[in-house]
């Protein structure tokens, strides 16, 4: 099933041109909250992000750490906003039943006077076969179901009055009429993922384009075969918003950046840095070294940028999101030409 709209609708942020088109991950793992933390506090953060200018507020979701759930989250900052964008990055639908999910996500929607932008994804190989089992959901086939589940959410929010559905995976004779989102066929959904199977898969079927690369050549490479996939889909070239989600912390000593970025990497995936970093985009230093690294990726195209902030306290993570909000990205024509020179 198609894509069903042109792109996203996070408050029309389909440019960087006033050079602050930055969103900012929520910390809802209680790792990122530190000692003595009341987690109810997460939602002055969401508060102080919307005052401080950032266009989108995201959630992640996972069962292999102890986290705030993420439509919980979303449903509290919603509560407490006005403008701000709300987003998953990215949810896994697979940990959750369909229907009942579609219910969730509209009523959302609704409740945030149409503000939602879902992220999805199947999961990491070799992480989250243990999500799954515990979903009771079997890993094999995960991707057909990923995309079963978003064909079957935007049928019952278009659908009036009851329905059915049948596709590769998930089969359903009788749905009563679901209620409908906010945002006419529903929020806006992205994909995470740059294999080549992701990159086919978010051109032809997905409003928007997630990954986290680690070299912008890689994110320029990979933008490309998004826009041909949607191209034979027949769809615009344009139809599917570039993001990049990116792990940042501005710090005077980009070397102590470094080790805060090891421990945050260590704590959160139990993993070395060394072997992260080739998987994501990871940045620390100065202001103006930040603003480069992210820049690179704005002239490759992206036109949204996700900040997940690298520090393990709600204090520093305070602190850091004003700093970043600071930040002021070259507008997309100005990188273009300057990406186009590096290139040269």
């Amino acid at each position: 099933m198609p894509g069903h709209r042109a792109a996203s609708t996070i408050h029309d942020m389909d440019s960087v041109a006033d050079g602050n088109h930055l969103g900012v991950v929520l910390p809802t793992g209680k790792a990122q909250w530190g000692e003595g933390t009341d987690p109810r506090d997460l939602i002055d953060f969401a508060v102080r992000a919307e005052r401080l200018g950032y266009a989108s507020i995201w959630a992640g979701d996972t069962l292999l750490r102890p986290v705030i759930e993420t439509f919980t989250m979303l449903s509290a900052a919603a509560a407490a906003t006005e403008r701000v964008g709300l987003g998953s990055a990215a949810l896994i639908p697979a940990l959750r039943r369909p229907v009942q999910a579609a219910q969730a996500i509209a009523s959302l929607d609704l409740l945030s006077g149409g503000r939602l932008t879902l992220t999805v994804g199947a999961g990491f190989p070799h992480r989250s076969e243990t999500e799954y089992a515990v979903a009771e959901v079997p890993w094999r086939g995960r991707f057909a179901r990923l995309d079963d589940t978003v064909a079957l959410w935007r049928q019952l929010w278009t659908a009036d009055g009851p329905t059915s559905y049948h596709g590769d995976v998930l089969h359903f004779d009788h749905i009563p009429e679901a209620i409908r989102p906010a945002q006419p066929g529903g929020p806006p959904i992205w994909l995470g993922g740059a294999a080549p199977a992701a990159l086919d898969r978010a051109g032809r079927l997905y409003d928007g384009w997630l990954p986290y690369p680690p070299e912008p050549a890689d994110y320029q490479t990979g933008l490309a075969a998004v826009r041909r996939a949607a191209i034979g889909a027949g769809r615009s070239a344009e139809a599917v918003t570039p993001a990049l989600f990116a792990t940042v912390l501005i710090v005077d000593d980009p070397e102590a950046g470094r080790r805060a970025l090891a421990e945050y990497a260590q704590r959160t995936y139990r993993m070395p840095i060394e072997v992260v970093e080739t998987i994501q985009l990871l940045v620390a230093g100065p202001p103006e070294t930040v603003t480069a690294a992210l820049d690179r990726y704005v002239a490759a195209g992206a036109r949204h940028v996700v900040c997940r902030i690298g520090a393990l306290d709600l204090k520093s993570q305070l602190d850091q999101l004003e700093l970043i909000s600071e930040l002021r990205l070259s507008p997309a024509g100005a990188a273009q030409s300057t990406w186009s020179s590096q290139a040269r």
